[in-house]
């Protein structure tokens, strides 16, 4: 049975740290993705890496509603094909259409209240490992693919707020200082 996991915020160490690649995928590792799911789903997120509930491991989940997975309110899927949640072991972005970029509004779970546009490229494929362990590569589209390339960032070490503008990053300097530090003051209160 899964369990619902606490979601680092930001000041966590663990958010910048680089994921491990996977050797196997175990049954340890899947209950692992099983948990973050269900987590993603309490918080009503779109996608949960590893480092966000404190793990090291590179494994990300994805859940796109049907909704958010057009181009524009009620055209067609544009990833009917990919099963949900979508887990991933080990994603690498493989190609990615840097000719075709849009900037869209991005929130993460470990930045609560922190909301900012983001520019991405709008269709990339993706490697990874499924939960059986097989390598497969998948093309995402529209909001699917910037939902992975945030996901992997995580993996990566790399928060959305990194690709904010300068403009952007001082206009929230205030909030990230004040969830950095109650972050760490939640550490401090725990030990």
């Amino acid at each position: 049975m899964s369990k619902e996991l606490s979601i680092e915020t930001y000041g966590a160490d663990v958010l910048r740290m680089t994921a491990e690649p996977v050797e196997s995928v175990t049954d340890g590792l899947r209950k692992l993705a099983d948990d973050m799911v269900l987590t993603m789903h309490r918080a009503n997120g779109v996608g949960l890496a590893a480092q966000q509930v404190g793990h090291t491991e590179a494994v990300c989940v994805i859940d796109v509603p049907a909704e958010y997975d057009v181009e524009q309110k009620g055209g067609p899927r544009l990833n009917p094909g990919v099963k949900m949640p979508l887990v991933m072991f080990n994603p690498v972005i493989t190609e990615a259409s840097d000719d075709d970029t849009r900037a869209q509004e991005e929130g993460c779970l470990s930045f609560p209240g922190i909301n900012g546009n983001v520019e991405r490229p709008w269709r990339v494929k993706v490697r990874y490992l499924d939960r059986s362990g097989k390598e497969r590569e998948q093309e995402l589209v529209g909001y699917f693919a910037r939902a992975a390339q945030h996901e992997i960032d995580h993996l990566n070490g790399r928060l959305f707020i990194d690709r904010f503008t300068y403009v952007k990053r001082l206009a929230v300097r205030g909030k990230l200082n004040r969830l950095k530090a109650d972050t760490l003051a939640g550490r401090a209160g725990g030990e």
